[in-house]
């Protein structure tokens, strides 16, 4: 913040919004037991002397709820995207037809489920604690403004009870987010 400015709560508030949307997209990896084509946004394949995303060598979809297929565009890459989504340590074994992978989504374990869930609770406290860190940085920018006298203490107060509320609408968010994806992956 420049010396001398009104502080903008609105950017705080953004960077709040983007720690759940970020949330979003971790979760978006983490396996349900139904298959989908986000499961596999992670994995790298060697292509080209580099490590390239696989929907940029590949077209994914999901034809059936319990398998994903990848239409390899390059005939030569076919065992590049079969080797990294093996060593992804996602647990898939593809079955190579031609260009065509065809990846099976094995059931998730009980065992393997309460891992899984414990993962989305480890990610979403890590959104949490971004939340935080946004709202300390936005409380010490407030502080320091009404030291250099841009804010009166009036404005102060009512300023960080806003940034307040917009951390707790966060972590609300990014808790009710976290319910929805443990029900999800422990729904047999």
């Amino acid at each position: 913040m420049a010396t001398g400015e009104k502080p903008d709560l609105s950017k705080y508030r953004g960077r709040m919004d983007k720690s759940v949307a970020a949330l979003k997209d971790e979760f978006g990896s983490l396996r349900t037991g139904r298959a989908s084509a986000g499961l596999l946004d992670q994995v790298m394949v060697e292509a080209y002397g580099a490590n390239t995303p696989i929907n940029q060598v590949a077209a994914i979809s999901v034809p059936e709820p319990r398998s994903i297929s990848v239409n390899v565009w390059d005939k030569g890459l076919v065992v590049s995207v079969e080797k990294a989504i093996r060593n992804a340590g996602l647990g898939f074994n593809p079955v190579v037809e031609g260009t065509l992978l065809r990846v099976p989504v094995p059931p998730l374990t009980e065992e393997r489920r309460r891992d899984m869930a414990k993962l989305a609770g480890k990610y979403a406290e890590n959104q949490k604690i971004a939340v935080r860190n946004v709202r300390r940085e936005a409380n010490d920018d407030l502080k320091k403004a009404q030291k250099d006298s841009v804010i009166s203490e009036d404005e102060l107060k009512r300023m960080e009870t806003e940034v307040q509320k917009y951390t707790d609408e966060a972590i609300k968010r990014i808790d009710e987010s976290l319910k929805t994806k443990e029900q999800e992956i422990m729904q047999v």
